[in-house]
Protein backbone atom coordinates (compact mmCIF):
# COMPACT_ATOMS: atom_id res chain seq x y z
CA UNK A 1 0.00 0.00 0.00
CA UNK A 2 1.10 3.33 -0.87
CA UNK A 3 0.79 5.25 2.37
CA UNK A 4 3.65 7.76 2.97
CA UNK A 5 4.07 9.69 5.99
CA UNK A 6 4.31 13.14 6.11
CA UNK A 7 7.54 14.03 8.42
CA UNK A 8 6.24 15.54 12.18
CA UNK A 9 7.01 18.87 12.85
CA UNK A 10 8.75 18.04 16.53
CA UNK A 11 11.06 14.89 16.78
CA UNK A 12 13.17 14.11 19.95
CA UNK A 13 17.00 12.30 20.07
CA UNK A 14 15.50 9.33 21.87
CA UNK A 15 12.63 8.70 19.45
CA UNK A 16 8.51 8.67 19.59
CA UNK A 17 9.32 7.67 22.98
CA UNK A 18 9.95 11.50 24.32
CA UNK A 19 6.58 12.59 22.85
CA UNK A 20 5.18 10.35 25.93
CA UNK A 21 7.64 11.68 28.60
CA UNK A 22 5.04 14.07 29.74
CA UNK A 23 2.34 11.35 30.25
CA UNK A 24 4.12 8.79 31.79
CA UNK A 25 5.61 11.46 34.30
CA UNK A 26 1.44 12.83 34.49
CA UNK A 27 0.46 9.07 35.02
CA UNK A 28 3.14 8.21 37.57
CA UNK A 29 2.16 11.32 39.78
CA UNK A 30 -1.50 10.88 39.59
CA UNK A 31 -0.95 7.33 41.06
CA UNK A 32 1.38 8.43 43.68
CA UNK A 33 -0.72 11.21 44.87
CA UNK A 34 -4.26 9.30 44.08
CA UNK A 35 -3.16 5.61 44.84
CA UNK A 36 -0.51 5.87 47.38
CA UNK A 37 -0.45 8.63 49.27
CA UNK A 38 -4.13 9.69 48.88
CA UNK A 39 -3.81 13.06 48.48
CA UNK A 40 -6.84 13.76 46.29
CA UNK A 41 -5.40 17.04 44.93
CA UNK A 42 -6.23 18.64 41.78
CA UNK A 43 -3.48 21.32 41.50
CA UNK A 44 -0.73 18.12 42.45
CA UNK A 45 -1.74 16.52 39.31
CA UNK A 46 -1.16 19.74 37.68
CA UNK A 47 2.36 19.86 39.12
CA UNK A 48 2.94 16.83 38.34
CA UNK A 49 2.26 17.39 34.17
CA UNK A 50 4.09 20.41 33.85
CA UNK A 51 7.01 18.32 35.44
CA UNK A 52 6.84 16.00 32.76
CA UNK A 53 6.76 18.68 30.11
CA UNK A 54 10.06 20.43 31.34
CA UNK A 55 11.74 16.94 31.72
CA UNK A 56 11.05 16.22 27.82
CA UNK A 57 11.51 19.41 26.68
CA UNK A 58 15.27 18.88 26.85
CA UNK A 59 15.37 15.69 24.58
CA UNK A 60 13.00 17.54 21.69
CA UNK A 61 15.04 18.45 18.53
CA UNK A 62 14.62 21.92 18.62
CA UNK A 63 13.80 23.41 22.24
CA UNK A 64 11.52 26.14 20.86
CA UNK A 65 9.62 23.68 18.50
CA UNK A 66 8.92 22.23 21.64
CA UNK A 67 6.89 24.77 23.27
CA UNK A 68 5.78 25.90 20.06
CA UNK A 69 3.69 22.59 20.13
CA UNK A 70 2.36 22.66 23.48
CA UNK A 71 1.21 26.54 22.69
CA UNK A 72 -0.91 24.66 19.60
CA UNK A 73 -2.36 22.56 22.14
CA UNK A 74 -3.19 24.98 25.03
CA UNK A 75 -4.87 27.67 22.82
CA UNK A 76 -6.46 25.15 19.79
CA UNK A 77 -10.28 25.80 19.76
CA UNK A 78 -11.13 22.64 21.68
CA UNK A 79 -9.14 24.02 24.04
CA UNK A 80 -9.93 27.37 25.03
CA UNK A 81 -13.75 26.52 24.56
CA UNK A 82 -13.40 24.01 26.87
CA UNK A 83 -11.75 26.26 29.25
CA UNK A 84 -14.43 29.10 29.04
CA UNK A 85 -17.29 26.40 29.19
CA UNK A 86 -15.71 25.56 32.58
CA UNK A 87 -15.79 29.09 34.31
CA UNK A 88 -19.00 28.97 33.01
CA UNK A 89 -20.63 26.11 34.51
CA UNK A 90 -19.07 26.67 37.53
CA UNK A 91 -21.08 29.76 37.92
CA UNK A 92 -24.39 28.18 37.31
CA UNK A 93 -22.94 25.32 39.82
CA UNK A 94 -21.91 27.41 42.77
CA UNK A 95 -25.38 29.17 42.56
CA UNK A 96 -27.39 26.06 42.64
CA UNK A 97 -25.21 24.69 45.96
CA UNK A 98 -25.47 27.82 47.86
CA UNK A 99 -28.79 28.91 47.26
CA UNK A 100 -30.84 25.67 48.59
CA UNK A 101 -32.12 23.64 45.81
CA UNK A 102 -30.31 20.38 47.34
CA UNK A 103 -32.02 21.05 50.71
CA UNK A 104 -35.37 21.40 48.77
CA UNK A 105 -35.43 18.35 47.29
CA UNK A 106 -34.41 16.85 50.65
CA UNK A 107 -37.97 18.25 52.23
CA UNK A 108 -39.26 16.70 49.34
CA UNK A 109 -38.32 13.78 49.22
CA UNK A 110 -38.65 13.07 53.33
CA UNK A 111 -42.81 14.01 52.21
CA UNK A 112 -42.97 11.33 49.48
CA UNK A 113 -41.10 8.89 51.61
CA UNK A 114 -37.90 8.42 48.99
CA UNK A 115 -34.29 7.05 50.42
CA UNK A 116 -31.59 5.46 49.73
CA UNK A 117 -31.18 3.06 46.99
CA UNK A 118 -34.86 4.69 45.55
CA UNK A 119 -33.44 8.07 45.65
CA UNK A 120 -30.42 6.73 43.80
CA UNK A 121 -32.63 5.44 40.99
CA UNK A 122 -34.85 8.07 40.37
CA UNK A 123 -31.52 10.37 40.53
CA UNK A 124 -30.50 8.25 37.30
CA UNK A 125 -33.45 8.34 35.14
CA UNK A 126 -33.83 12.12 35.82
CA UNK A 127 -30.19 12.49 35.03
CA UNK A 128 -30.79 10.70 31.95
CA UNK A 129 -33.63 12.60 31.21
CA UNK A 130 -31.81 15.72 31.79
CA UNK A 131 -28.70 14.88 29.23
CA UNK A 132 -30.93 14.01 26.81
CA UNK A 133 -32.21 17.67 26.45
CA UNK A 134 -29.07 18.95 26.77
CA UNK A 135 -27.23 17.03 24.86
CA UNK A 136 -23.98 17.77 26.90
CA UNK A 137 -22.78 15.45 29.13
CA UNK A 138 -20.83 18.33 31.00
CA UNK A 139 -23.44 20.69 30.99
CA UNK A 140 -25.40 18.25 32.65
CA UNK A 141 -22.91 16.96 35.41
CA UNK A 142 -22.12 20.58 36.85
CA UNK A 143 -26.46 20.85 36.95
CA UNK A 144 -27.13 18.01 38.79
CA UNK A 145 -24.37 16.94 41.21
CA UNK A 146 -25.08 20.13 43.44
CA UNK A 147 -28.69 19.35 43.70
CA UNK A 148 -28.82 15.32 43.89
CA UNK A 149 -25.22 14.79 45.42
CA UNK A 150 -25.73 16.53 48.63
CA UNK A 151 -29.25 15.29 49.02
CA UNK A 152 -28.92 12.00 48.43
CA UNK A 153 -25.96 12.06 51.01
CA UNK A 154 -28.95 12.99 53.87
CA UNK A 155 -31.78 10.08 52.47
CA UNK A 156 -29.05 7.79 53.01
CA UNK A 157 -28.09 7.13 49.22
CA UNK A 158 -24.50 5.42 49.13
CA UNK A 159 -22.51 8.09 47.93
CA UNK A 160 -20.59 6.09 45.73
CA UNK A 161 -23.00 4.97 43.73
CA UNK A 162 -25.07 8.07 43.65
CA UNK A 163 -21.96 10.01 41.91
CA UNK A 164 -21.49 6.90 39.40
CA UNK A 165 -25.54 7.06 39.09
CA UNK A 166 -25.08 10.68 38.16
CA UNK A 167 -22.24 10.49 35.75
CA UNK A 168 -23.88 7.24 34.03
CA UNK A 169 -27.15 9.29 33.30
CA UNK A 170 -24.90 12.27 31.94
CA UNK A 171 -23.00 10.06 29.62
CA UNK A 172 -26.06 8.16 28.26
CA UNK A 173 -27.53 11.70 27.24
CA UNK A 174 -24.40 12.33 25.43
CA UNK A 175 -24.15 8.72 23.60
CA UNK A 176 -28.25 8.68 22.70
CA UNK A 177 -29.13 12.30 22.28
CA UNK A 178 -29.82 13.47 18.60
CA UNK A 179 -28.62 17.00 19.46
CA UNK A 180 -25.39 15.60 21.26
CA UNK A 181 -21.68 16.65 19.66
CA UNK A 182 -20.83 13.23 19.68
CA UNK A 183 -23.83 12.02 18.44
CA UNK A 184 -23.01 14.13 15.69
CA UNK A 185 -19.62 13.53 14.59
CA UNK A 186 -19.60 9.95 15.09
CA UNK A 187 -22.58 10.00 12.25
CA UNK A 188 -20.74 12.45 10.22
CA UNK A 189 -17.43 11.00 10.37
CA UNK A 190 -18.32 7.89 8.52
CA UNK A 191 -19.11 8.23 5.24
CA UNK A 192 -21.41 5.89 2.96
CA UNK A 193 -19.45 3.77 -0.10
CA UNK A 194 -22.49 3.05 -2.47
CA UNK A 195 -24.14 6.86 -2.45
CA UNK A 196 -23.52 10.23 -1.33
CA UNK A 197 -22.97 11.37 1.97
CA UNK A 198 -22.93 9.97 5.38
CA UNK A 199 -24.60 8.36 7.97
CA UNK A 200 -27.76 10.15 8.81
CA UNK A 201 -28.43 11.16 12.46
CA UNK A 202 -31.95 9.69 12.72
CA UNK A 203 -30.77 6.12 11.12
CA UNK A 204 -27.61 5.89 13.82
CA UNK A 205 -29.71 7.32 16.95
CA UNK A 206 -32.40 4.25 15.96
CA UNK A 207 -29.86 1.90 15.55
CA UNK A 208 -27.91 2.66 18.72
CA UNK A 209 -30.83 1.95 20.93
CA UNK A 210 -30.51 -1.93 20.48
CA UNK A 211 -27.25 -0.77 22.88
CA UNK A 212 -27.93 2.26 24.79
CA UNK A 213 -31.17 1.45 26.01
CA UNK A 214 -29.92 -2.45 27.66
CA UNK A 215 -27.65 -0.23 29.33
CA UNK A 216 -29.38 1.62 30.50
CA UNK A 217 -31.41 -0.66 31.60
CA UNK A 218 -29.31 -2.75 33.39
CA UNK A 219 -27.64 -0.36 34.98
CA UNK A 220 -30.68 0.84 36.98
CA UNK A 221 -31.55 -2.25 38.13
CA UNK A 222 -28.10 -2.53 39.16
CA UNK A 223 -27.81 0.82 41.03
CA UNK A 224 -31.19 -0.16 42.48
CA UNK A 225 -30.03 -3.77 43.52
CA UNK A 226 -27.08 -2.91 44.33
CA UNK A 227 -28.10 0.39 46.33
CA UNK A 228 -30.54 -1.61 48.93
CA UNK A 229 -27.69 -3.37 49.44
CA UNK A 230 -25.17 -1.10 50.37
CA UNK A 231 -27.20 2.18 51.39
CA UNK A 232 -27.96 3.22 54.82
CA UNK A 233 -31.41 3.67 53.65
CA UNK A 234 -34.41 4.66 55.94
CA UNK A 235 -32.13 4.02 58.83
CA UNK A 236 -29.99 7.28 57.94
CA UNK A 237 -33.68 9.57 58.00
CA UNK A 238 -34.63 8.69 61.54
CA UNK A 239 -35.00 10.89 63.51
CA UNK A 240 -35.42 13.83 60.88
CA UNK A 241 -38.74 15.30 58.90
CA UNK A 242 -39.69 17.31 56.16
CA UNK A 243 -40.16 19.63 58.80
CA UNK A 244 -36.72 20.39 59.43
CA UNK A 245 -35.67 21.42 56.02
CA UNK A 246 -36.76 24.06 53.81
CA UNK A 247 -38.56 23.87 50.99
CA UNK A 248 -37.46 27.70 49.67
CA UNK A 249 -35.25 26.35 47.06
CA UNK A 250 -37.05 24.58 45.01
CA UNK A 251 -37.94 27.83 43.30
CA UNK A 252 -34.51 27.46 41.99
CA UNK A 253 -35.87 24.77 39.59
CA UNK A 254 -37.47 27.93 37.71
CA UNK A 255 -33.04 28.46 36.52
CA UNK A 256 -32.66 25.17 36.10
CA UNK A 257 -36.05 24.45 33.73
CA UNK A 258 -35.15 28.02 31.52
CA UNK A 259 -31.43 26.33 31.31
CA UNK A 260 -32.57 23.01 29.55
CA UNK A 261 -34.41 25.07 28.21
CA UNK A 262 -32.66 27.03 25.88
CA UNK A 263 -29.91 24.74 25.70
CA UNK A 264 -32.31 22.74 24.18
CA UNK A 265 -33.90 25.06 21.98
CA UNK A 266 -30.60 26.46 20.63
CA UNK A 267 -28.08 23.83 21.52
CA UNK A 268 -25.74 27.12 22.60
CA UNK A 269 -24.73 26.34 26.05
CA UNK A 270 -23.02 29.37 26.45
CA UNK A 271 -26.72 31.14 25.92
CA UNK A 272 -28.33 28.25 28.09
CA UNK A 273 -26.11 29.01 30.79
CA UNK A 274 -26.37 32.60 30.46
CA UNK A 275 -30.24 32.61 30.86
CA UNK A 276 -29.85 30.47 34.04
CA UNK A 277 -27.47 32.42 36.03
CA UNK A 278 -29.68 35.77 34.89
CA UNK A 279 -32.95 33.65 36.20
CA UNK A 280 -31.58 32.14 39.08
CA UNK A 281 -29.96 35.65 40.48
CA UNK A 282 -33.93 36.99 40.07
CA UNK A 283 -35.52 33.96 41.39
CA UNK A 284 -33.07 33.56 44.25
CA UNK A 285 -33.38 37.00 45.08
CA UNK A 286 -37.23 37.32 44.68
CA UNK A 287 -37.82 33.90 46.47
CA UNK A 288 -35.38 34.80 49.36
CA UNK A 289 -32.81 31.96 48.90
CA UNK A 290 -30.13 34.52 48.35
CA UNK A 291 -29.31 37.94 49.12
CA UNK A 292 -27.39 40.81 47.64
CA UNK A 293 -24.20 39.25 49.22
CA UNK A 294 -24.95 36.11 48.24
CA UNK A 295 -24.40 37.21 44.43
CA UNK A 296 -21.13 38.80 44.83
CA UNK A 297 -19.73 40.68 48.29
CA UNK A 298 -16.76 42.23 50.35
CA UNK A 299 -16.28 40.37 54.05
CA UNK A 300 -13.70 42.11 55.28
CA UNK A 301 -10.51 42.52 52.96
CA UNK A 302 -12.09 38.84 50.99
CA UNK A 303 -14.84 39.31 48.17
CA UNK A 304 -17.93 36.21 48.42
CA UNK A 305 -20.84 35.71 46.42
CA UNK A 306 -21.43 32.81 43.71
CA UNK A 307 -19.42 34.52 41.38
CA UNK A 308 -16.35 34.28 42.96
CA UNK A 309 -16.33 30.77 44.27
CA UNK A 310 -17.92 29.72 41.40
CA UNK A 311 -14.70 31.04 39.61
CA UNK A 312 -12.28 29.69 42.32
CA UNK A 313 -13.71 26.23 42.37
CA UNK A 314 -13.27 26.00 38.81
CA UNK A 315 -9.12 26.96 38.64
CA UNK A 316 -8.21 23.36 39.48
CA UNK A 317 -9.40 21.57 36.69
CA UNK A 318 -8.79 24.44 34.59
CA UNK A 319 -5.09 24.06 35.06
CA UNK A 320 -5.24 20.15 34.85
CA UNK A 321 -6.87 21.01 31.61
CA UNK A 322 -4.09 23.15 30.33
CA UNK A 323 -1.79 20.73 30.76
CA UNK A 324 -3.34 17.96 29.08
CA UNK A 325 -3.87 20.18 26.30
CA UNK A 326 -0.20 20.83 26.17
CA UNK A 327 0.63 16.89 26.19
CA UNK A 328 -1.74 16.42 23.34
CA UNK A 329 -0.42 19.39 21.76
CA UNK A 330 3.03 17.29 21.64
CA UNK A 331 1.61 14.01 20.88
CA UNK A 332 0.12 15.73 17.82
CA UNK A 333 3.24 17.77 16.46
CA UNK A 334 5.03 14.61 17.10
CA UNK A 335 3.27 12.75 14.56
CA UNK A 336 2.20 9.98 17.24
CA UNK A 337 -1.58 9.10 16.11
CA UNK A 338 -0.94 9.08 12.57
CA UNK A 339 1.97 6.78 13.11
CA UNK A 340 -0.15 4.46 15.06
CA UNK A 341 -2.84 4.64 12.21
CA UNK A 342 -0.35 4.17 9.25
CA UNK A 343 0.88 1.03 11.42
CA UNK A 344 -2.72 -0.97 11.71
CA UNK A 345 -3.49 -0.19 7.99
CA UNK A 346 -0.60 -1.23 6.56
CA UNK A 347 -0.67 -4.55 8.36
CA UNK A 348 -3.33 -5.99 6.82
CA UNK A 349 -4.42 -7.62 10.07
CA UNK A 350 -8.22 -5.52 9.48
CA UNK A 351 -9.66 -8.28 7.09
CA UNK A 352 -12.89 -9.37 8.66
CA UNK A 353 -15.84 -7.99 10.44
CA UNK A 354 -14.68 -8.66 13.70
CA UNK A 355 -11.06 -7.61 13.34
CA UNK A 356 -12.42 -4.06 12.02
CA UNK A 357 -15.04 -3.62 14.43
CA UNK A 358 -11.61 -4.59 17.19
CA UNK A 359 -9.87 -2.08 15.92
CA UNK A 360 -12.44 0.69 15.79
CA UNK A 361 -13.23 0.14 19.34
CA UNK A 362 -9.50 -0.22 20.52
CA UNK A 363 -8.38 2.66 18.53
CA UNK A 364 -11.31 4.76 20.21
CA UNK A 365 -10.35 3.85 23.53
CA UNK A 366 -6.27 5.23 22.30
CA UNK A 367 -7.86 8.39 21.09
CA UNK A 368 -10.01 9.27 23.62
CA UNK A 369 -7.24 8.26 26.34
CA UNK A 370 -5.05 10.44 24.98
CA UNK A 371 -7.46 13.53 24.62
CA UNK A 372 -8.30 12.65 28.29
CA UNK A 373 -12.19 11.64 27.82
CA UNK A 374 -13.00 14.86 25.64
CA UNK A 375 -15.39 13.22 23.27
CA UNK A 376 -15.85 15.64 20.54
CA UNK A 377 -12.29 16.27 19.37
CA UNK A 378 -11.66 12.43 20.06
CA UNK A 379 -13.80 11.35 17.21
CA UNK A 380 -13.01 14.00 15.02
CA UNK A 381 -9.89 12.94 14.93
CA UNK A 382 -10.25 9.18 14.77
CA UNK A 383 -13.35 9.15 12.64
CA UNK A 384 -11.99 9.11 9.89
CA UNK A 385 -10.12 6.10 10.65
CA UNK A 386 -12.73 4.45 11.76
CA UNK A 387 -14.55 5.17 8.54
CA UNK A 388 -12.12 3.51 7.01
CA UNK A 389 -11.62 0.57 8.77
CA UNK A 390 -15.25 -0.19 8.58
CA UNK A 391 -15.56 0.32 5.07
CA UNK A 392 -12.83 -2.02 3.94
CA UNK A 393 -15.01 -4.94 5.07
CA UNK A 394 -18.05 -3.46 4.09
CA UNK A 395 -19.75 -2.21 7.37
CA UNK A 396 -22.56 -0.11 7.21
CA UNK A 397 -22.41 3.57 8.25
CA UNK A 398 -24.76 3.17 11.31
CA UNK A 399 -22.46 0.26 12.14
CA UNK A 400 -19.33 1.90 12.28
CA UNK A 401 -20.37 4.68 14.27
CA UNK A 402 -22.39 2.92 17.34
CA UNK A 403 -19.08 0.85 17.65
CA UNK A 404 -16.66 3.90 18.01
CA UNK A 405 -19.46 5.81 20.26
CA UNK A 406 -20.46 3.21 22.43
CA UNK A 407 -16.42 2.70 23.57
CA UNK A 408 -15.77 6.89 23.69
CA UNK A 409 -18.90 7.22 26.05
CA UNK A 410 -18.43 3.87 27.49
CA UNK A 411 -14.81 2.96 28.87
CA UNK A 412 -13.24 5.88 27.17
CA UNK A 413 -15.06 8.05 29.21
CA UNK A 414 -13.75 6.49 32.51
CA UNK A 415 -10.15 5.88 31.86
CA UNK A 416 -8.56 5.82 35.38
CA UNK A 417 -5.78 8.12 35.89
CA UNK A 418 -7.15 9.50 32.25
CA UNK A 419 -10.74 10.73 32.50
CA UNK A 420 -11.79 14.00 32.71
CA UNK A 421 -14.96 13.06 33.56
CA UNK A 422 -13.56 11.32 36.81
CA UNK A 423 -11.68 14.62 37.70
CA UNK A 424 -14.63 16.41 37.06
CA UNK A 425 -16.93 14.33 39.09
CA UNK A 426 -14.48 14.06 42.19
CA UNK A 427 -14.33 17.95 42.05
CA UNK A 428 -18.29 18.46 42.25
CA UNK A 429 -18.23 16.25 45.52
CA UNK A 430 -16.19 18.29 47.16
CA UNK A 431 -17.40 21.16 49.63
CA UNK A 432 -20.96 19.93 49.36
CA UNK A 433 -21.99 19.78 53.43
CA UNK A 434 -21.86 16.40 55.23
CA UNK A 435 -21.66 14.54 52.11
CA UNK A 436 -18.05 12.90 51.55
CA UNK A 437 -15.75 13.52 49.06
CA UNK A 438 -14.83 11.53 46.57
CA UNK A 439 -11.84 10.36 44.98
CA UNK A 440 -11.84 9.56 40.75
CA UNK A 441 -11.35 5.69 41.62
CA UNK A 442 -14.01 5.66 44.13
CA UNK A 443 -16.67 7.20 41.41
CA UNK A 444 -15.08 5.07 38.55
CA UNK A 445 -16.62 2.31 40.58
CA UNK A 446 -20.10 3.31 40.59
CA UNK A 447 -20.26 4.41 37.11
CA UNK A 448 -22.58 1.17 36.04
CA UNK A 449 -23.85 2.84 32.80
CA UNK A 450 -20.49 3.47 30.99
CA UNK A 451 -19.03 0.24 32.15
CA UNK A 452 -22.09 -1.55 31.07
CA UNK A 453 -22.24 -0.07 27.64
CA UNK A 454 -18.53 -1.23 27.09
CA UNK A 455 -19.43 -4.70 27.66
CA UNK A 456 -22.78 -4.47 25.09
CA UNK A 457 -20.13 -3.45 22.79
CA UNK A 458 -17.89 -6.18 23.08
CA UNK A 459 -20.56 -8.74 23.12
CA UNK A 460 -22.01 -7.32 19.76
CA UNK A 461 -18.56 -7.41 18.39
CA UNK A 462 -17.97 -11.01 19.02
CA UNK A 463 -21.43 -12.41 18.30
CA UNK A 464 -21.74 -9.96 15.61
CA UNK A 465 -25.21 -8.58 17.08
CA UNK A 466 -26.73 -5.72 15.38
CA UNK A 467 -24.01 -5.95 12.85
CA UNK A 468 -25.25 -4.14 9.51
CA UNK A 469 -23.64 -4.23 6.11
CA UNK A 470 -23.86 -1.26 3.68
CA UNK A 471 -25.81 -2.44 0.83
CA UNK A 472 -26.63 -0.67 -2.86
CA UNK A 473 -27.67 2.42 -2.48
CA UNK A 474 -26.34 2.79 1.05
CA UNK A 475 -29.20 0.09 2.02
CA UNK A 476 -28.87 -1.78 5.37
CA UNK A 477 -28.24 -5.63 4.57
CA UNK A 478 -27.41 -8.28 7.18
CA UNK A 479 -24.29 -10.17 5.48
CA UNK A 480 -21.13 -9.28 4.11
CA UNK A 481 -22.42 -11.92 1.07
CA UNK A 482 -25.01 -9.00 0.38
CA UNK A 483 -22.56 -6.22 0.81
CA UNK A 484 -21.19 -3.43 -1.86
CA UNK A 485 -17.81 -3.28 -0.39
CA UNK A 486 -15.99 -0.35 -2.41
CA UNK A 487 -11.98 -0.25 -2.21
CA UNK A 488 -11.16 3.39 -1.44
CA UNK A 489 -8.32 4.85 -3.72
CA UNK A 490 -5.80 5.21 -1.32
CA UNK A 491 -4.99 5.80 2.57
CA UNK A 492 -6.60 9.02 2.95
CA UNK A 493 -7.08 8.68 6.86
CA UNK A 494 -7.45 12.39 7.70
CA UNK A 495 -6.23 12.80 10.76
CA UNK A 496 -7.40 15.80 12.11
CA UNK A 497 -5.22 17.99 14.25
CA UNK A 498 -6.24 19.89 17.80
CA UNK A 499 -6.41 23.16 15.44
CA UNK A 500 -9.25 21.82 13.49
CA UNK A 501 -11.96 20.33 15.62
CA UNK A 502 -12.90 24.14 15.84
CA UNK A 503 -17.13 24.71 16.65
CA UNK A 504 -16.95 21.11 18.75
CA UNK A 505 -18.68 21.26 22.31
CA UNK A 506 -16.29 19.62 24.01
CA UNK A 507 -17.61 17.47 26.35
Amino acid sequence: MNSAITPPSLSFRIGMFGAFIAPLVFIVSTVAFFVIFRAFDMNALTVGGLIGLFIAAPFARGYSKFWDAIMKGVSSQTSVMLLMLLLSVGLISELLKTTGLSEGFVWLALSVGVNGANFIAIAFIAVCAIAMSTGSSLGTMFTVFPIFYPAGAILGADPVLLAGALLSGALFGDNLAPISDSTIISAATQKYRTKEGSAEIPGVVASRTRYSLPAAAIALVLFWVIGFAVSPGAAATEGISAGDFSATGLWMLIPVVALLAVAFATRDLFKAISVGVLVGVIVGLMSGAMNFSGVIGVDGDAVTGFLVGGIASMLPIIGLSMIVFAMLGVLQEAGVLEAIVYKVVDSGWVNTPRRAETAIGVGTLITITLFASVNGPSMMVFGPLADRFGAKVGLHPYRRSNIMDCFALGLGSIVPLASSFLFIGSLLTTDMGDAPALNPFAIFLGAFYPLVLTLIAMIAIITGFGRRFEGPNGTLVKTQAEAVIVEDSGPNTNVVTLQQTQGLNAL
